[in-house]
């Protein structure tokens, strides 16, 4: 498989989160090169309590990590000249089990969606980023405590799992699992509080919203529902969501446990790929209708391995990484970019229960 487009700095570092119950210690940081689709040595491993969620700053100076516990917090990690990470400052998470986190498209706050525990209801924090990329204490948050009450076991109150702005910046949408919905705010930096009410959007009942990522031009989002195992396509205008399409991850037949996850869209926005977990374990690959927002199934591909928690296109787009959480170990797959497809496995490295990934090119 060849790719003609491939980019000439095929030298990165390949930074995984992970959960440190077992033997990960935190944040991992590889060699990967993205010619020969190969995870290298690892070059470091930072300690840390539980970095299940990263965030790289724009000028890739500046790692941000939710550490996903029960007194939530999030640090800042400076990368220096030969990408080596050394622990700054960190700063409470406002909640209980911070799972995602993004910055502002302004670079100004970084938003972080915390989960909350059993008992707890779920917190949409804004923390401030100083001009230098330091961590403040949160000037925000909002407690998400009411749930849909459909599950009782996951949706006694609300558990905000994903916050993500559309690609105008100026409206911001947190997914709340526990109460069905998405929950849309008005970001306006210089006003108190910065988070104005905008919309929400209904998911079906009982479905639990989970993650939602935009097509580049805003017009189209895509949006995984955990405790269903389905995935809306949703027409998109002025942070009002509309839905398009509602579409089953797991074959037809399939009786097994599903649970919805990740999702992202290639580059250059022609597939989305989304994984189902539970007893599924799949990655499922469409083709993207750019004028229509449409989906048409055009694989399922095993992820070779259980409870896969995040998943990464490399830079190129000729090679995908799994994060096989339950089966602590990270899976390299080729694909080709050309017509969307998952190929061979071509690689497994076993690291302890990883749960996200971050690309940082080299010199």
């Amino acid at each position: 498989m060849t790719n003609p487009t491939c980019p000439a700095d095929v030298r990165h570092q390949l930074l995984v989160g992970t959960y440190t119950a077992g033997s990960s210690a935190g944040i991992q940081v590889f060699d990967f090169d993205d010619r020969a689709g190969h995870i290298g040595e690892r070059r470091q491993e930072v300690p840390c309590s539980n970095p299940s969620w990263l965030v790289l700053s724009p000028s890739a100076d500046l790692l941000y990590a939710v550490h996903e516990d029960s007194e939530g917090r999030v640090g800042c990690f400076r990368r220096d000249a030969s990408g080596r990470l050394e622990a700054c400052e960190s700063q409470p998470s406002e909640g209980d089990h911070p799972t995602h986190a993004s910055l502002a498209a302004d670079g100004r706050h970084l938003f972080v969606a915390n989960y909350a525990a059993d008992r707890e209801p779920g917190v949409l924090s804004v923390l401030p980023v100083t001009a230098e990329g330091a961590l403040l204490r949160a000037r925000h948050k909002q407690i998400h405590a009411r749930g849909s009450a459909i599950d009782p076991e996951r949706q006694a109150h609300g558990h905000v799992h994903c916050v993500v702005s559309d690609p105008s910046g100026r409206y911001l949408f947190a997914c709340d699992l526990g109460a069905d919905e998405v929950v849309v705010h008005r970001y306006q930096p210089d006003t108190e509080p910065p988070l104005q009410p905008a919309s929400y959007f209904e998911a079906p009942p009982g479905s639990g919203p989970r993650h939602l990522v935009f097509s580049q031009d805003g017009r189209f989002a895509y949006l995984t529902l955990e405790l269903s195992g389905e995935l809306l396509a949703l027409a998109h205008a002025e942070g009002v969501l509309t839905p398009l399409q509602r579409l089953r991850l797991a074959p037809d037949g399939f009786q097994g446990k599903v649970a919805a996850g990740a999702l992202h869209l290639s580059a250059d926005g022609r597939f989305l790929y989304a994984v189902d977990r539970g007893e599924h374990n799949h990655l499922v690959v469409y083709r993207v209708d750019p004028d229509a927002g449409r989906l048409d199934l055009l694989q399922r591909r095993s992820c070779e391995g259980q409870e896969p928690r995040e998943f990464a296109l490399s830079p190129s787009g000729r090679f995908l990484l799994v994060a096989n959480q339950g089966s602590d170990c990270i899976r390299l797959f080729e694909r080709d970019p050309h017509d969307g497809r998952i190929g061979a496995l071509l690689q497994t490295v076993s690291v302890g229960a990883p749960s996200d990934f971050v690309f940082v090119s080299l010199p």
